[in-house]
């Protein structure tokens, strides 16, 4: 049974990092946040998950490092002891405050630029899609072909090669599917059959990519074998041993990689 999907979940957060001050991470100033609102580095660390020695050792390092001390710690005495901000620890939390502010605005301001940009933000979306499948293959859609229970999706790869799937109406009219929208066709390695002349035989695969083997990896009973497409795409076939061996594959030689059109599942990507 074939699946569909809409991949309107693709994050649009696609530029991101961590804001370090001379050396201090967010698990340093972290770590000062939970000592402030605790005042006990014993509950501070347990807060950021550290062991209170690694903690210890964390402070020991950036009340060595900095020109005053940040953290100060008393131990006994009437009040049982207690670990506290310094002026100086205060003053350097509240600009990493600041600078965080800044620091995400700036992320914000970076991540609207690219969402402007429709190429680029399709670029960035094939880069994160992430299946269980073995092979993606990205294109557009060229045709669509509605029957009675089932529809027929042409969907052209970069290569120029023409890749059929079928899905029921139903899944067709959710997805409002139509020509020239981007799609991702996902097709697992074991549903592919490699064939090195696709004229000498008759076979009921309805698509059928003609490609280059690339890599083939065996070990005692399967082969994955890889093969690049036209287009530059590659596709991993498994197969058993004995066959990839009775068809002699190697680098170099030419294959014809088919599935049936049952096989890809479509999805769709995000309008632009």
């Amino acid at each position: 049974m074939i699946g569909n999907s809409n991949y309107n979940t693709i994050p649009t957060c696609w530029v991101d990092g961590e804001l370090r001050l001379a050396g201090l991470d967010s698990r340093m100033i972290g770590l000062l946040r939970a000592i402030e609102q605790s005042g006990s580095l014993n509950q501070a660390a347990k807060q950021v998950g550290l062991s209170y020695k690694g903690a210890w050792q964390i402070i020991e390092r950036a009340n060595n490092g900095a020109p005053k001390t940040l953290v100060s710690t008393a131990t006994g005495g009437s009040k049982g002891g207690g670990t506290c901000l310094t002026e100086a620890g205060r003053s350097l939390l509240a600009l990493f405050t600041r600078l965080e502010q800044q620091h995400r605005q700036f992320l914000e301001q970076l991540n609207r630029g690219l969402a402007g940009d429709p190429d680029t933000v399709l670029l960035l979306q094939r880069l994160v899609v992430k299946t269980s499948a073995s092979n993606q293959l990205f294109g557009s859609i060229s045709a669509v072909q509605a029957g009675t229970v089932n529809a027929e999706i042409a969907v052209t790869l970069k290569g120029g090669e023409q890749v059929i799937t079928t899905l029921t109406q139903t899944s067709l009219n959710d997805l409002g599917l139509k020509v020239g929208d981007d799609a991702v066709l996902l097709v697992n390695s074991a549903d592919i059959t490699l064939v090195i002349d696709s004229g000498s035989t008759r076979y009921a695969a309805r698509n059928c990519l003609s490609g280059s083997v690339i890599r083939v990896q065996q070990d005692e009973v399967n082969a994955e074998v890889i093969v690049l497409l036209a287009g530059g795409e590659t596709l991993a076939a498994m197969i058993t041993q004995q066959s990839a061996q009775s068809l002699m594959l190697t680098p170099g030689v030419s294959v014809w990689a088919m599935f049936k059109s049952n096989t890809p599942v479509l999805g769709v990507m995000p309008s632009r």
